[in-house]
């Protein structure tokens, strides 16, 4: 799964994703009226989606929908969030389920099988959210790795491993230092490393990758140069401080190796001056463009 989003980014010149972090509260304001259930809700957040994947889905290879942004509306924001899912693949998408998802073996399994596997009933195989990748807390260890690690091997999709993370107080525990001299950060990435040795792609990058803030250059230079075979899922741009300049350290010398994500600076954009009098679907296909002009002029062409 790796080599076709590689292939995308390549063939779109763009190594951005779109993060349908979907609050209700980002909707225009003719789009929440008379909206006081979960169901009304999930609705219009549908409906919101879909006009944001058909106006950028030509332009942007991936989408990350976090699921924390649906759960909060109960079982009707799990079915926008499987509506979504399904409806961003249906357009050609890479997309990202970015649920953090780890536990013991057993549970670990079954978050798997949810995400990137398939479930057993009646003799049959059920997928649930048919997601390509997955962002998964690598900190329980290897034996909630490997079932993840498993399915990504079986049904040809990639996982993201929590490595060093955008928030501000990730240094807390992240950036201790162990008593051999390296940060939980560095020790972290030797694991994802090994964990995905042996499933690389024709781009020289794992299926296995991590996820790398853009708000922390210093330590996204020491990754980069410790993870050679590691794609990068790269959070934290515009909204949250991360620059194209900060993060092009994450990109090798072919201009490969990371994906970033922008979401409020997409979803909310008809709110920005610079997008006055468009609709919300046209500021965000108009602020996608902005994005990949800027992370060009940083970086230079995809895959030279």
């Amino acid at each position: 799964m790796i080599d076709s989003l590689i292939n995308k980014i390549i063939k779109m010149q763009n190594p951005s994703c779109v993060g349908l972090d979907t609050d209700f509260s980002y909707l225009p304001d003719e789009m929440k009226e008379d909206i006081s259930t979960f169901e009304g809700a999930a609705e219009r957040i549908i409906e919101f989606n879909m006009n944001v994947i058909d106006k950028v889905c030509d332009i942007v290879p991936a989408v990350k929908v976090q699921i924390a942004y649906y759960e909060m509306y109960g079982y009707e924001g799990l079915r926008a969030f499987n509506y979504t899912v399904n409806y961003a693949r249906g357009r050609g998408m890479t997309v990202i389920a970015d649920c953090k998802r780890n536990d013991i073996g057993s549970t670990a399994g079954c978050y798997s099988k949810a995400y990137l596997g398939k479930t057993a009933l009646g003799g049959k195989t059920l997928q649930a959210f048919p997601a390509d990748m997955l962002t998964v807390n690598g900190y329980l260890g290897y034996d909630g790795i490997k079932p993840f690690v498993d399915d990504v091997k079986a049904n040809d999709k990639s996982i993201f491993i929590l490595v060093k993370t955008s928030n501000p107080s990730s240094g807390e525990l992240q950036n201790l230092r162990l008593d051999n001299g390296k940060f939980i950060y560095e020790h972290m990435g030797e694991l994802v490393s090994e964990w995905g040795k042996d499933i690389i792609g024709k781009y020289g990058y794992s299926e296995v990758g991590a996820v790398v803030g853009a708000t922390h250059p210093g330590e996204a230079v020491r990754l980069r140069a410790q993870m050679p075979h590691t794609f990068f899922l790269i959070p934290g741009y515009g909204a949250q401080g991360g620059s194209a300049e900060m993060l092009k350290v994450c990109f090798d010398g072919r201009g490969l190796g990371g994906i970033v994500n922008s979401s409020r600076g997409i979803l909310c954009a008809y709110k920005k001056p610079e997008y006055s009098g468009m609709t919300y679907y046209e500021a965000a296909r108009a602020a996608c463009l902005d994005m990949q002009q800027d992370l060009q002029s940083a970086i230079g062409k995809f895959g030279r």
